[in-house]
């Protein structure tokens, strides 16, 4: 009996199609319905099947990363020719992270409360960044042609943000994580 025996094909199709849509997989998903964070059956099954998704994706010329701090996993290519498109999704990851850490540390909020269901990004604060002139130049820069919405579905697309409403957003642990790293990379440059 094999880790393949033990796995439903559908789950696996489930975790493949979530990394081919430049997804990360993180341990909790935003339930719109209940308003609150609950246990990502993906995140959990990848987890407590590790080596055998780790060959599995080796297999199909992939890496499979684990990152504990910020409880996601992603897929890291191995091949070259991947290398542009994913780097162009990195650099837009990384504009808009840094514009929400700017607007949010300059308003005086730690920034770890961009990663609280109860916290993160307001109406108001919406509306500031879409109303910043130079915010609204860096982005069109990174080819957010409409701006902040843009922006912010980009991240809720990969699991980086989630909506908690109409007039609230805020990062998951992977989006945290990943703005967390941008700015110890800036300030030990």
């Amino acid at each position: 009996m094999s880790d393949f025996d033990d796995i439903l094909p559908a789950h696996s199709a489930a975790i493949y199609r979530e990394f081919q849509t430049g997804r990360v997989i993180v341990r909790d998903v935003w339930d719109s319905n209940r308003s609150e964070l609950r246990a990502n059956p993906l995140y959990n099954l990848l987890y407590n099947h590790l080596s055998h998704f780790r060959t599995f994706y080796e297999h199909l010329g992939s890496e499979l990363v684990f990152n504990e701090t910020g409880a996601f996993f992603f897929l890291r290519e191995s091949s070259d020719d991947e290398g542009e498109e994913h780097d162009e999704n990195a650099f837009r990851v990384q504009v808009i992270l840094l514009i929400i850490g700017r607007y949010f540390a300059r308003s005086g909020r730690d920034l770890e409360y961009l990663g609280r269901p109860d916290a993160g990004l307001n109406e108001q604060d919406l509306a500031a960044l879409a109303g910043d002139e130079e915010y609204q130049e860096i982005l069109r820069a990174a080819r957010f042609e409409k701006g902040v919405p843009e922006a912010l579905d980009y991240l809720d697309k990969r699991n980086l943000m989630f909506r908690a409403g109409a007039g609230r957003c805020f990062l998951s642990s992977a989006g945290l994580y990943f703005l967390q790293e941008l700015v110890r990379e800036y300030e030990q440059g």
